[in-house]
């Protein structure tokens, strides 16, 4: 099967939609710069496309929406650039705990918030806190972010309750160590999408997504739309999913 979609494909059964999709939101620059325009204006249209595509998945009915926003390796970029994408953050949580109540729908953040600034980190912890009570559509917004980071921790938190007596080394299995995770409790991703360009996955999901279809586009993230969403959930449908079988 393709990796990249065909425009054509763009007939989707929404009965039969992916749990779970999952999207490495890439291209923000590029697009600034084919237009002439400084990197920031890239991350703020950006910003805009992740609204309409996470009220498109609660629309249709995917349960799970996790995006990547912001990975450990981001903080090498500009001090200016990180400081708009930290703005954009804030002002998006601020506009989601307003609308929480209307939307229904449920945040939860991956990734260690500790060097946030406090405000941002309070906003983080608010939006979690305040939209747990819903059960419709959960986003997961992957923040300061690694996968593995995430490995490495979990690792370590699991050495450390073998340590204290808790658990034993030879007793782990792959459900309990899933559990040490930043998305415990989150079902495995079965669609990556990546726009922008690039095929790789970047340290996104690195154990969640063992078993996901991805789906890439030249298609830069400002510039990806429902329709663009709806080619991807096409391809997806047009695969077979055997998990290692025949």
């Amino acid at each position: 099967m393709p990796l990249f979609g065909k425009k054509e494909e763009t007939k989707v059964d929404f009965s039969h939609l992916p749990r779970h999709v999952a999207i490495i939101m890439d291209g923000n620059g590029r697009w600034a710069k084919s237009r002439g325009l400084p990197r920031t204006a890239g991350h703020a249209a950006g910003a805009e496309t992740f609204r309409t595509i996470a009220t498109y998945c609660r629309e249709i009915g995917i349960s799970y929406l996790t995006v990547y926003a912001f990975s450990t390796e981001n903080w090498k970029r500009p001090a200016e650039e990180v400081s708009a994408i930290m703005k954009l953050l804030k002002k998006y949580l601020m506009e989601a705990i307003s609308d929480m109540e209307k939307e229904k729908v449920r945040f939860r953040f991956f990734g260690d918030l500790t060097p946030l600034t406090p405000e941002l980190r309070t906003l983080c912890e608010e939006t979690e806190r305040s939209s747990a009570k819903f059960d419709g559509c959960q986003v997961n917004i992957c923040l300061n972010y690694g996968g593995r980071d995430e490995l490495l921790r979990a690792a370590r938190a699991f050495a450390a309750d073998c340590a204290a007596g808790k658990d034993a080394p030879e007793s782990l299995t792959d459900g309990q160590f899933s559990g040490y995770l930043w998305s415990a409790g989150v079902p495995d991703p079965d669609l990556v999408i990546r726009p922008g360009g690039e095929v790789r996955i970047s340290n996104f999901l690195l154990w969640q997504s063992a078993y996901a279809e991805f789906y890439f586009t030249d298609v830069n993230w400002p510039d990806f739309s429902k329709e663009e969403l709806r080619r991807a959930l096409a391809v997806y449908q047009s695969r077979s999913r055997r998990f290692g079988g025949i």
